[in-house]
């Protein structure tokens, strides 16, 4: 991925506020040729490079509808996310957020798959450090982030003959409605934007987008975690 996003296309879920709208205003501002805004609601741009979609990423017929209005795309960003205070006692809460965090962004990369094989291009999975290591307080979401960083790994794997790259966003606490309840220091969504390009650009596989996250990123390349991962992948390149 060259560092201006001039001619490419993007696609964000989730666009319309915290990370996401931070995400599609960094992009514009790269260079970006064409911005598709994923949203659940109605929701509108002055800038014409941005094309609002109307997509419930735990709707696989929106997710359809949406990604056949998009003639090419270049990265793939799955930000769409739902964090519960929960206690592990309600079961409808942890399958809502596994509903968007884990299945929405399988679904949408799955859609999205065809027109990322045709330009070589990027799937962004927005996570959390949460996924690394559960934050009791919300544990529903926890749980979702780990099953979804899962994923990123296998997809990684799974989809680097065909010239997809995977990146998994393992984000701090940052500024947002979504943890607005944690007593923290917080990341700007406009930094955590910035980082979340910049590492795609220099081809990160994990993205530590903020202060707190890139205190796990010293020394990740050579951890445990990521030679087992790498171990893994050879499963699949020996089954091939």
């Amino acid at each position: 991925m060259s560092s201006s996003l001039a001619h490419r296309s993007i696609l964000v879920t989730g666009a319309n506020r915290g990370i996401g709208n931070a995400l599609v205003e960094e992009a514009l501002n790269r260079g970006a040729a064409h911005v598709y805004a994923g949203t659940r609601r109605p929701w509108e741009h002055p800038d014409d490079r941005v094309t609002p979609l109307w997509i419930d990423v735990t709707d696989t017929d929106q997710i359809r509808a949406a990604v056949d209005r998009v003639p090419s795309l270049d990265i793939l960003i799955n930000n769409a996310g739902v964090a519960l205070y929960d206690a592990l006692s309600d079961r409808e809460a942890i399958e809502q957020q596994l509903a968007v965090n884990l299945f929405g962004a399988l679904d949408m990369t799955r859609a999205c798959l065809p027109l990322l094989v045709r330009s070589g291009g990027a799937v962004v999975n927005v996570l959390s450090i949460a996924a690394l290591a559960a934050v009791p307080l919300i544990p529903g979401y926890s749980l979702s982030k780990a099953a979804a960083f899962s994923m990123t790994q296998s997809l990684r794997a799974m989809l680097a003959a065909q010239g997809v790259s995977i990146h998994a966003v393992l984000t701090g606490p940052t500024d947002t409605e979504m943890s607005r309840g944690l007593d923290l220091p917080k990341a700007s969504p406009q930094s955590v934007a910035q980082a979340i390009l910049d590492g795609v650009t220099l081809g990160e596989e994990e993205i530590f987008p903020d202060v707190m996250s890139r205190s796990v990123a010293e020394h990740w390349g050579t951890g445990l975690t990521k030679q087992l991962e790498r171990q893994n992948a050879g499963l699949v390149e020996a089954a091939s």
